[in-house]
């Protein structure tokens, strides 16, 4: 028996027909495996948790996921020759002069999959407001994206503090880079695979990532033992985590550096390809 915590955005699960078309839906999607297909209305103890349950961590794998990618980031940043290298992949300016009454941001980086979402999501989290914006990509091998967005604070005013104005830049360069972590661990006898990905100030976290994840796994044919979904708190991030127990087969060593290799890209591409 499966059990799924569902939001609709809608709004119409209390309907008996949009509880009707969600069952039927699923039932032609999984087929004759499924025997029965129910909606409840959710305990109140768990419609007033606003976050998943943190997940209890070791610090290992909480510096490997999370505190690798940053310290390189930053270690890139510090360093002119990185730095130019980094800047090769993204490139973050602020101008005030062009327009009036907004700050132009203007962003080049290699086009990939959710983008604009990681863009507009950290943009969403700093307060900034889009007045309007042009996208473009270039059709050359490079794939690169150029976007330029009127922005104002929420004052209504422009991004004017040279702090600020920093501290932006570095974190959509660092979101644009690395918005998601994937590693596998072992997990006692067993094979975990890892992805996290960022909770919005909002509460919402990335759209599709259990959809994609489990359509990689199927690809590969990898059987999932079990799946959960928790949160992890860094400082005032938080991170939603995606944790896939996989099921080694006699085939298929799930201990080789080589598998876990093509587990971890396969997913990457999926979900920023």
């Amino acid at each position: 028996m499966d059990f799924f915590f569902i939001t609709d955005n809608r709004d119409l699960l209390h309907t008996t027909k949009r509880r009707e078309d969600v069952c039927n839906r699923l039932k032609s999607v999984i087929g004759e495996s499924s025997t029965n297909c129910e909606l409840r209305l959710a305990p109140p103890e768990l419609t007033a948790m606003e976050y998943a349950p943190i997940l209890l961590l070791s610090p290992s794998i909480v510096g490997e996921l999370f505190t690798s990618e940053l310290t390189q980031f930053q270690a890139d940043s510090n360093s002119l020759q990185s730095k130019s290298t980094l800047i090769n992949k993204v490139s973050v300016t602020i101008d005030n002069s062009l327009s009036p009454g907004h700050t132009l941001l203007q962003i080049s980086c290699k086009d990939r999959r959710g983008l604009l979402y990681d863009v507009l999501r950290t943009l969403k989290d700093y307060n900034i407001q889009i007045s309007y914006g042009r996208l473009s990509t270039n059709p050359n091998p490079k794939g690169i994206c150029e976007v330029d967005l009127f922005a104002l604070q929420a004052d209504g005013r422009k991004i004017i503090d040279p702090q600020k104005q920093n501290s932006l830049c570095q974190r959509l360069q660092q979101e644009i880079l690395h918005p998601l972590r994937v590693m596998i661990v072992d997990r006692g006898p067993d094979t975990e695979l890892l992805v996290a990905s960022r909770i919005e100030l909002s509460g919402r976290g990335r759209p599709r990532v259990l959809l994609d994840v489990t359509l990689v796994l199927k690809m590969l044919d990898i059987y999932i033992f079990s799946a959960d979904i928790g949160r992890h708190v860094i400082g005032d991030l938080h991170w939603e985590v995606y944790r896939f127990l996989l099921i080694d087969r006699p085939d298929l060593s799930l201990g080789s550096s080589r598998t876990r290799s093509q587990i971890t890209e396969r997913v990457k591409n999926m979900l920023m390809g």
